[in-house]
């Protein structure tokens, strides 16, 4: 049976607030066998690596097999229906228009002491990319992982995915090749982060990496970060949709179960001021189970960690929004901008009756890769952004150096750090 809470009841804070922090994750801790994967890794490079594959994939690793050719490459994308080439055409040219925009610009001035100040902001060297390959394998997220990257200017771009029994999806390797991946290995978990941190035969290291996968893959980029750079550590995906009893129902359900069908982790939650209307989306839902090819996955999702929310007003929704700061936001209203403005926390928000949040997964431009578990609070979504890094430039002449050196040397003393007065100094004595 669905929860339904009703902002009406007594409890109703308590119970929502409950909710809000549930752990949806569940399972053994995975930390310490990623550590010890990650050791091996670092100790024993590509032989741990092989290993590791033969252990979790069934396939056997060797020099010859572990990266993909470019020939494998045009065999695969040869084996693609063509339509579904020509929609991945169709989707890595928004995603990357949209990208383009985001580049920052760098700067330089003079500010009113004669100090040149400014930034510049330059692309990491090289990056990392975990595509999927378990429960289910996303061309897509390919795409919305190393477009951005490409856009930044990385330079090499490398991407590790398991190969379960060797085989791989032919539309992620044409994906791979629309997006400018540089290098593709086969292999995946924990052993492909710690080869993509820490180089293990033919791959390099990375200075950072990118990209979903399962609580070994989150937790071994837990413990390589610092080492590189990460996005994010992704968990379970998330939608809230708001909604007037203006909707039809199966639309709303359909929503709510793209989301849920991802994994039994996943969490769908509808908030709506129709009482009535809830229960037509609650029977949707069920009608739509039944028939779906994900049932087992979607059902879980939907009976263990999903919720229909009844408030009194939609004017109530944006607060309890916020407080769940949903990786996924619809606002199925009449004015969907008007909610917007009080909205503060959602990782991406889509706006009106006929935005549904899958456009955004595949089409629409934005970037798909979002923060989960609450992180929209003070995460972003991936972007151009997560590739690139910011220097600060800071120059002096002799003029602007007498202006503002004094109270550098004085501060300097304050802090009992002589040395850093001294260098100051020597120069204002020229």
């Amino acid at each position: 049976m669905i929860k339904r809470l009703n902002a009406h009841d007594e409890g109703f804070k308590q119970a929502f607030d409950a909710f809000v922090m549930q752990e949806r994750e569940g399972g053994a801790d995975v930390a310490e066998v990623v550590r010890d994967i990650i050791k091996a890794v670092r100790a024993d490079g590509l032989a741990a690596v092989k290993t590791y594959t033969q252990k979790f994939d069934g396939f056997e690793l060797t020099d010859d097999n572990i990266k993909v050719s470019a020939d494998e490459i045009d065999r695969a994308e040869a084996a693609c229906e063509p339509d579904d080439l020509t929609a991945l055409d169709f989707a890595a040219a928004r995603i990357r228009s949209y990208h383009q925009r985001q580049m920052p610009r760098d700067e330089r001035y003079t500010d009113d002491m004669g100090v040149t100040l400014g930034w510049r902001w330059t692309s990491v060297d090289a990056a990392g990319l975990y595509a999927p390959g378990g429960r289910a394998a996303y061309p897509s997220s390919v795409l919305m992982n190393a477009i951005p990257a490409k856009v930044a200017g990385v330079g090499r771009l490398a991407m590790a995915t398991p190969a379960p029994k060797g085989q791989m999806n032919p539309l992620v390797l044409a994906a791979a090749k629309r997006a400018g991946i540089d290098e593709i290995y086969r292999i995946g978990g924990a052993q492909g982060i710690a080869a993509l941190a820490f180089g293990a035969g033919p791959i390099a290291p990375v200075d950072a990496i990118v990209g979903p996968g399962n609580a070994y893959v989150a937790e071994a980029k837990r413990q390589v970060f610092g080492h590189v750079g990460i996005d994010s550590i992704a968990g379970p995906s998330e939608i809230l949709v708001v909604a007037d009893g203006k909707n039809n129902p199966e639309w709303i359900a359909a929503d709510l179960l793209s989301q849920a069908e991802h994994d039994p982790s996943s969490q769908s939650i509808l908030i709506t001021d129709d009482g009535g209307f809830a229960d037509k989306v609650s029977a949707a839902v069920d009608e739509q189970l039944a028939a779906s090819a994900r049932k087992t996955i979607a059902d879980a999702a939907w009976r263990n960690n999903s919720a229909i929310i009844t408030v009194a007003s939609l004017e109530d929704a944006p607060a309890l929004v916020d407080r769940i700061a949903p990786e996924h936001l619809e606002l199925a209203v009449d004015e969907p901008e008007a909610l917007l403005a009080k909205v503060r926390h959602a990782g991406a928000i889509f706006l009106g009756r006929l935005t549904p949040e899958a456009v955004g997964d595949y089409v629409a431009g934005p970037d798909h890769v979002l923060p989960t578990a609450r992180a929209a609070r003070y995460a972003s979504g991936l972007s151009v952004m997560d590739f690139m890094k910011r220097s600060s430039i800071i120059g002096c002449d002799e003029a602007a150096l007498a202006k503002i050196g004094p109270a550098a040397a004085r501060l300097a003393d304050a802090e009992g750090l002589p040395s850093h007065a001294k260098s100051v100094r020597v120069r204002l004595k020229q």
